[in-house]
């Protein structure tokens, strides 16, 4: 290894761990922005190489635009407080019921919107729920930055992550369904009943469910049906095979659009609720991407992956969707999916090494608060209602929740091959 490849690889790591840790509590955005920032001043990525990799990001720019639009426009309309009345007037005083009631609509949000639209759309009203019932919020809570990563490969239009690993060609729809639905079901069974058990004791008691059911306003009802028809858009533009971030980003400026209009107020509220700070977190991760692509990284994964190919299929498939759920809390499964993409355009390895590869990057980040950018976007969620969760605090749980849904939906696909 050259000299500067190996600063390459010690300046993303240090990144990464800055991303991890949070120094001096600054934001995860600070430091993935300073390792693209040092990785260009010193010459290690021409700043022309880091202009490309940033705009390689503008479609996950794009939706992640789109989401939290329609986030901070649903949050302004009380459409949280809406839906999470619903939710305890459903609850019949069991905090274990609203627990379920809340994991079946994480499912469906996650398969239908995505795994970001979870984090940032649903989070806030599963905390105005648990405030309703007057129920500790993190049980609940829990299950949004879970099932985000859990349910996200039951459709490919479910984490951004699929689109990043498969690039250009994402399995039909029919293909996909073969392929992912029974290890879908089973992550998403998993992982509630590890999460149940870990929540346990939290869950006890009574909750409050007699509450007052605040009317929608017809801006509420406006951005409802905003979030339904992104939903719907997205499974369209899915189907014909295009990008994902344009149209997100059109439904979310739309619905946002419509409110004001209706409500005859100013956009600047809106637009300052926003967290813009997950622009430059993607941005300078999809710079240290093309850093250690140009460091020869992907060559060497690509040549490793024909290596074990050659010896087991089988076993190679399961040792890399292993190696890539670890990989993805290392760095992130955004730019972890980015290089084995990468890779397997190069080893041009069997389908059932790509699959397992999918179900690593989308389970993986399941294992720790900085696997994903889905879990970012909840943590951001939740300090923003004055929670917070800890790195070893996430880990004890993601220690028991992650492996056994990774192992078996991995091991049911490879024996459905």
């Amino acid at each position: 290894m050259t000299t500067a490849n190996a600063a390459i690889w010690a300046i993303c790591a240090l990144a990464t761990l800055g991303v991890i840790v949070r120094p001096f509590r600054w934001p995860e955005a600070v430091w993935a922005a300073l390792g693209a920032i040092v990785l260009v001043l010193f010459g290690l990525l021409p700043a022309v190489d880091a202009g490309r990799a940033v705009g390689k990001g503008l479609d996950v720019y794009l939706f992640l635009i789109g989401m939290m639009l329609l986030a901070e426009t649903a949050r302004r309309e009380g459409l949280f407080d809406w839906v999470a009345a619903i939710a305890v007037s459903r609850s019949d005083r069991s905090p274990r019921r609203l627990f379920l009631l809340v994991y079946g609509v994480g499912v469906m949000v996650t398969t239908f919107l995505s795994n970001d639209a979870t984090a940032v759309v649903l989070t806030p009203a599963v905390f105005a729920a648990t405030r309703k019932a007057k129920v500790e919020p993190l049980p609940h809570l829990f299950i949004c930055a879970f099932i985000a990563n859990a349910a996200s490969f039951v459709l490919p239009i479910s984490n951004p992550a699929n689109l990043v690993l498969y690039g250009d060609h994402t399995p039909p729809l029919g293909r996909w369904m073969a392929s992912f639905a029974l290890p879908s079901l089973i992550s998403i069974a998993i992982t509630y009943v590890a999460l149940r058990w870990t929540q346990r004791e939290a869950l006890f008691g009574t909750c409050v469910s007699e509450v007052e059911q605040p009317r929608l306003s017809a801006g509420g009802q406006a951005v409802l049906i905003g979030i339904t028809l992104t939903g719907a858009t997205l499974l369209v533009v899915s189907a014909l095979d295009i990008q994902l971030g344009a149209p997100t980003c059109a439904m979310g400026v739309l619905a946002a659009v419509a409110v004001l209009a209706i409500n005859r107020s100013s956009p600047w509220p809106v637009v300052k609720g926003v967290t813009w700070s997950v622009v430059p977190l993607v941005a300078g991760l999809f710079v240290m991407v093309e850093a250690l692509d140009r460091s020869g990284l992907t060559r060497l994964l690509a040549a490793l992956i024909r290596n074990a190919v050659s010896t087991s299929v089988d076993g190679a498939a399961a040792a890399s969707g292993a190696i890539l759920a670890v990989a993805s809390n290392l760095t992130n499964n955004l730019p972890a999916g980015l290089v084995a993409s990468a890779a397997i355009t190069q080893a041009h390895p069997p389908q059932k090494l790509v699959d397992a590869l999918l179900i690593g990057v989308d389970l993986g980040p399941n294992l720790s608060i900085t696997g994903s950018l889905a879990t970012i976007l909840w943590l951001t969620a939740i300090r923003r209602e004055g929670e917070e969760v800890g790195f070893l605090s996430f880990l004890k749980i993601g220690a028991i929740v992650m492996p056994p849904a990774l192992v078996l939906a991995i091991a049911v696909r490879l024996l459905m091959a």
